[in-house]
């Protein structure tokens, strides 16, 4: 099937007389006739579901449909995007080890793993997106246990150089995670570019609609745990805290990742998605090849509608010719990167926080990416816990506006843009 087609039917494939619709299965626990049955699933000896907190099907179900667009082999749903990332990256690194990552991420991510992740004794190298192979090398040590980064950088809008970076990991024995929730498998693909785990907020242009709050880790089922098993003892080595299971061996290389965050961590954090919530993520997905074309190219107009303009001091968008990233976005994101626009007004946090209160259809939100026009000043908000330094190492600058393009009439966008520029 192609991209748009498994948008609509990949995961769920109904067979007669049953419901067309992927349904919720709105229930906390399942019914066993004996004992030994329920034990068998608890023992991972049998698939089925026994409590959604570690399994529910229409969970499943999208999971499988994301995993699919991916050209992953398994997949999970989490709360939230910040719970995806952060499983992503406990299911393999614990206290004392080492993750490298870009420094220009969403600054909630940035915060997980500079304060709170640390304090569970993770530490992380920050290194910048266009870090050179060399840099990224001296960036590693021998603890290091993954490298992570964001396709398209949020708020900043930097493209990773994905082979760049799965190359230096892979050559250390470590696997690479992106971020993908920007451009979505519509977009971009990583695993296609070498990453090994992808993660999303499904939050964003998945669901696409400001409807529910979700995230997403899908494994590629590439990466070879078993050449590294002093590195990766977990996934190794018998889990004593899951009845000696042994991940790898058991469910191969495509399925133990995945297998080990839902029986461990999920079992132990309970960051589930609420079955209803996976449900609208799904209404999302079957129309999301058609509306990250229409975000895309509104982006593109207000992109080139305020490259030229005087009151704007910079703007930043890989579609638009001359970008820094544009040379990569072409390689990466050839049909599109995302509807976001960053871009800083004449006149700094002053002018921007006035332009801001002046737009009529786009509204300030702490969201972005859905079918409303809405915008973000990040010093102010998602990285307002920053220092100057790291707002800089991010790629913010107090003027910086995150701009989100819906699904309106780019020219009624314009025009709003126009108006609140004019005052």
């Amino acid at each position: 099937m192609k991209l748009d087609t498994k948008c609509i039917h990949a995961g769920y494939t109904p067979k007669n007389g049953e419901p067309r619709q992927i349904p919720i299965y709105q229930s906390t626990t399942f019914k066993y006739d004996t004992s030994e049955e329920m034990g068998k699933l608890f023992d991972l000896e049998a698939s089925g579901y026994f409590y959604t907190r570690l399994q529910n099907p229409t969970n499943d179900y999208v999971a499988a449909r994301i995993a699919a667009l991916e050209g992953g082999t398994a997949a999970m749903l989490t709360s939230s995007g910040q719970a995806a990332n952060f499983f992503a990256i406990f299911n393999i690194a614990s206290c004392g080890d080492h993750v490298v990552a870009s420094s220009a991420i969403y600054g909630g991510t940035y915060n997980l793993f500079a304060v709170t992740m640390k304090r569970m004794g993770i530490e992380f190298t920050f290194v910048s997106p266009d870090a050179t192979e060399e840099e990224l090398q001296a960036a590693m040590k021998p603890n290091t246990k993954a490298v992570f980064g964001e396709t398209i950088a949020n708020p900043a809008l930097d493209v990773l150089d994905i082979e760049k970076f799965a190359r230096v990991a892979h050559k250390n024995g470590v696997p690479l995670i992106i971020d993908n929730t920007f451009p979505t498998p519509v977009n971009c693909r990583p695993i296609e570019w070498g990453a090994d785990i992808v993660t999303h907020s499904t939050t964003k242009y998945i669901d696409g609609h400001a409807s529910s709050v979700g995230g997403c880790i899908v494994d590629s089922g590439k990466f070879d745990w078993t050449k590294y098993p002093d590195k990766f003892p977990g996934l190794c080595t018998p889990d004593e805290s899951y009845h000696g299971v042994t991940y790898t061996e058991r469910f191969g290389l495509e399925g133990a990742f995945i297998t080990k965050a839902t029986a461990q961590l999920m079992r132990d954090f309970g960051a589930i998605q609420a079955p209803q919530h996976a449900y609208y993520i799904n209404l999302g997905l079957e129309s999301l090849s058609l509306r990250m074309k229409r975000h895309c190219e509104n982006a593109q107009k207000v992109a080139e509608y305020l490259k030229n303009h005087e009151k704007i001091a910079w703007i930043s968008y890989c579609g638009l010719p001359g970008d820094k990233y544009y040379d990569l976005a072409q390689k990466y994101l050839p049909n599109g990167g995302c509807g976001v626009v960053s871009f800083g007004v004449k006149g700094g946090r002053a002018a921007t926080e006035k332009f801001m209160k002046n737009l009529k259809l786009a509204s300030i939100e702490t969201h972005v990416a859905d079918s409303k026009t809405c915008c973000l000043h990040p010093a102010n908000a998602t990285h307002r816990q920053m220092n100057d330094a790291e707002l800089a190492a991010c790629g913010i600058t107090p003027d910086l506006v995150r701009f989100s393009c819906g699904l309106e009439d780019a020219e009624d966008i314009i025009a709003d843009i126009e108006q609140a520029l004019n005052k």
